[in-house]
């Protein structure tokens, strides 16, 4: 039997028959590295793996070639073809694959005292393909086997070599599949992070920027409508105001619905990039609506709902009215939605300086796990929160609480000018 490094000249020469093309240096990596992409370069590198192993197999007399005679160097043959063809073959499946080449590499060391060179490089890849896509344990048991075979065989056996350096090459590539599995796997964990992350910071942005959307619309859109309101109000209601007053209170008007104007656009820009609905545009709404208003709430919930007017009727502040307009809406959604089908009453007394605002459901009221029905906060300035913020920003007052005979009564005291409606 030849020596070791007779096998790996013998692997060298045919390395280098089987890359032609020697004249032309500039093209060979560029068509090695298009065939290495391939799908089929599995299969190619096996097929040639398996030439270079047979042509080895060949040039060198298996172990006691002498008692059998050629049967046993043509099983040689067969078998250092089985060292590498399984690459190319079971590339989609690596524990078949390693199995089988480690099989075939046991059983010719063991048998003919022997591998070829191909076969030791076919072994170290598909351990190393085991560790990285198929089970890490198999991978090591595999590897471990080379080394029980190390120190079980005999020390002056011409299979020593190969198998001592399988047995320390094999673990590494083993734990180099398996180090390159758990990087893959850590950038890709780390990359959904990233995702996640990503989206948590938009999904954040779009809620701050909704609810900046909210306190613009509830609360400076407000103040600044009433600006306009006041302003308006004071010019014609003010008697023997001096023109020069008379045109400042209408540039403040004007200054005041222009604000409101581009505070609409900046809405609409916030609204359409959290993706909610730009609300439809319509004038201030009053007392003079709440008919409309009272309809839409008997349509949408099935129930009855009264309207109660006493006292003497008076045209109030656009903005008080726009706040009682408001109390008796959320009043009404909160009655529609805590008090399905209950018959509610709406009461407006006018008296002298203020407006007396009384809504009263006949549902079950207040749950009586709760230790004070004003301590319901919903959050963005609406529920009684809102109302009662409504109501201060007009100068009233608003209180909630369980009716006498059952229900939720919300009432509210709001400041009215003194003239009289025509």
């Amino acid at each position: 039997m030849p020596a070791w490094g007779d096998a790996r000249s013998l692997a060298s020469e045919d390395n280098g028959y089987m890359d032609p093309a020697g004249d032309q240096p500039g093209r060979r990596p560029e068509a090695l590295r298009r065939v290495a992409a391939g799908p089929h370069a599995p299969a190619i590198a096996g097929a040639l793996l398996a030439v270079v192993a047979g042509a080895q197999a060949l040039a060198q007399p298996a172990g006691n070639a002498g008692s059998y005679g050629g049967d046993l160097q043509v099983a040689f043959v067969l078998l250092a073809l089985f060292t590498t063809l399984p690459l190319g073959l079971l590339w989609a499946h690596p524990a078949a694959a390693a199995v089988t080449v480690c099989a075939a590499c046991l059983l010719s060391l063991a048998a003919f005292h022997a591998l070829t060179v191909a076969g030791l490089i076919t072994q170290l890849v598909v351990l190393y393909r085991l560790g990285r896509n198929g089970s890490q344990l198999l991978a090591a048991g595999l590897a471990l086997s080379f080394l029980v075979l190390a120190l079980a065989g005999p020390a002056g056996s011409a299979a020593k070599f190969p198998t001592v350096l399988l047995a320390a090459l094999g673990p590494a590539a083993a734990w180099a599949g398996a180090a390159g599995r758990a990087r893959a796997e850590a950038a890709e964990h780390s990359a959904a992070q990233q995702v996640i992350a990503g989206t948590l910071v938009e999904h954040t942005a779009r809620g701050e920027r909704a609810r900046v959307s909210r306190e613009l619309h509830d609360v400076v859109a407000h103040h600044i409508s009433m600006i306009a309101v006041q302003a308006e109000t004071a010019r014609l209601t003010t008697p023997g105001m001096p023109a020069a007053g008379a045109q400042r209170l209408s540039a403040i008007g004007d200054t005041a619905r222009a604000a409101l104007t581009e505070m609409r656009r900046l809405l609409g820009v916030l609204r359409e990039d959290t993706g909610t609905a730009v609300a439809e545009r319509q004038p201030v709404p009053g007392l003079l609506q709440l008919n409309e208003l009272l309809d839409e709430a008997r349509d949408a919930s099935g129930s009855g709902i009264r309207l109660i007017v006493s006292g003497s009727m008076t045209a109030l502040d656009p903005g008080v009215e726009l706040a009682a307009y408001r109390i008796v809406q959320e009043a009404l959604t909160n009655a529609r939605r805590h008090a399905p089908g209950a018959a509610v009453d709406v009461e407006l007394h006018y008296a002298p300086g203020a407006l007396w605002l009384r809504i009263r459901d006949n549902g079950p009221g207040p749950p009586p796990t709760s230790p004070s029905p004003s301590a319901a906060t919903p959050p963005g300035g609406h529920g009684l929160l809102g109302m009662r913020e409504r109501a201060a920003a007009v100068g009233g007052e608003l209180s909630t609480g369980a009716g006498n005979g059952g229900g939720f009564v919300v009432e509210a005291v709001l400041p009215a000018t003194a003239e009289v409606a025509a």
